[in-house]
């Protein structure tokens, strides 16, 4: 099914005690390394990061910076959207999808690297949607993180529902397979590959090797990274934004005051030493 025919996504914004993030799963398989060869061609958009506003840089794919951007090209006209992302807030996600499928002109996704969780939904939203033979979807569960008691834990598990679903009905539209079959893949946390993403009828055709270029000048901030690291290793997410506030707002070495308290100085060796063991 093309992309006119494909069902709007559940749009509903989540509430303030709950947070879509990044899987560790994805993160892990992510090499944010892959590009497009040409990325600076006109009427092309290029969403090689995460799905949601990054914490420190401010950077990631959020639904409002599509939509400007969709506004500059013009309602009417082509767009290629090329996509390396592990994915992350799948609200933001499901609203990019909208309004890809809500453009007027033609749209092609490309699939450079990875398209996980939310980025799965975002490639699926345009006419042709084409893939590296290398490349990957990989469709699952909405993912989150929260805190609370069984109640609470037995309501957020209500409240994922509608995005489970709608996720399954894209996938089920775009594909020709039954929603059951799509849930089956979504409750496995499927990784797809290239020529299986055509087979099953998620992707139209491979891309041409001589897309995909590999930039090893990565710029992305040390707290950035830091705190993809972290999420590699398993940290929530609350952990890493207090751990690195922490550390935002400690002095270095160089300014260290010269009345620090030892214990201060002790506790800053100790962080320092978790924070190599932890990324070992």
């Amino acid at each position: 099914m093309k992309r006119k025919g494909l069902p709007q996504g559940y749009n509903k914004r989540p509430t303030a005690d709950v947070r879509f993030d990044v899987s560790t799963g994805a993160l892990n398989k992510w090499d944010a390394s892959i590009k497009a060869a040409t990325s600076d061609e006109a009427n092309t958009i290029n969403i090689f990061d995460v799905i949601g506003e990054d914490y420190w840089t401010g950077e990631g794919w959020t639904a409002t910076r599509v939509a400007g951007l969709l506004r500059y090209i013009g309602a009417e006209n082509d767009v290629t959207v090329n996509i390396n992302s592990p994915g992350g807030d799948m609200f933001e996600g499901l609203a990019i999808y909208n309004l890809l499928r809500e453009h007027k002109g033609t749209v092609t996704t490309k699939i450079m690297g990875v398209a996980a969780s939310a980025a799965s939904v975002v490639a699926l939203g345009g006419d042709t949607v084409e893939i590296a033979r290398a490349g990957f979807l990989m469709i699952h569960n909405a993912w989150i993180l929260v805190a609370g008691n069984r109640n609470d834990l037995r309501s957020y598990a209500d409240y994922l529902e509608p995005f489970d679903k709608a996720m399954a009905d894209i996938y089920s539209a775009r594909s020709g397979m039954s929603i059951e079959e799509a849930q089956a893949l979504m409750d496995a946390e499927s990784w797809i590959g290239g020529s299986e993403a055509i087979e099953i009828g998620f992707a139209d055709s491979l891309l041409a090797a001589d897309q995909v270029s590999r930039d090893d000048s990565e710029s992305a901030s040390a707290a950035a990274k830091l705190d993809r690291a972290l999420a590699k290793s398993g940290m929530p997410r609350t952990e890493r934004r207090k751990l690195l506030q922490e550390i935002k707002g400690t002095p270095s070495a160089t300014e260290e005051p010269e009345d620090m308290p030892s214990a201060v100085s002790e506790e800053l060796t100790q962080l320092s030493i978790q924070l190599r063991d932890v990324l070992k």
